[in-house]
């Protein structure tokens, strides 16, 4: 392909990007939260608390490298992608059996992972990031 030639981003590969943007900022956030209740209240286990806050944080830079790629039709971050979508899942399910507000959470959740999923194993996704499929010449 040369310099002048512009990949086209479709829509689809566009709202993967965007869940999974979505998915980081709320990790970061949750993270964020945490440390800040942390520091400024009394947990009960401050050491668990801070790792809880930090690993929330850390865990909130796969899904953003992982969208900052597909936006920018990197084929390496589809993989992070959609294991950010197969990990949020169960977590979904947990939200949801839980008797407290945080079933809409639970909802908003499961609804961001299949459609993350959905998106990331449509055939446009595949093809403007280049990703052959078994069997596929690389022509």
């Amino acid at each position: 392909m040369s310099s002048t030639e512009q990949k086209t981003r479709p829509g689809r590969l566009t709202a993967a990007a965007a869940v999974a943007g979505i998915e980081a900022a709320a990790l970061v956030a949750g993270g964020l939260y945490m440390l800040v209740t942390t520091l400024t209240g009394t947990p009960d286990d401050l050491t668990q608390a801070v790792t809880g806050g930090a690993t929330l944080v850390a865990l909130g830079l796969i899904p953003l490298a992982a969208a900052r790629g597909l936006w920018l039709l990197r084929a390496w971050s589809r993989g992070p992608a959609i294991i950010t979508q197969i990990l949020a899942l169960p977590v979904a399910w947990q939200l949801l059996q839980a008797d407290s507000a945080m079933i809409p959470a639970g909802i908003a959740l499961a609804v961001l992972a299949v459609t993350g999923l959905t998106l990331l194993i449509n055939p446009a996704t595949t093809e403007a990031l280049g990703i052959r499929r078994p069997g596929q010449d690389a022509s």
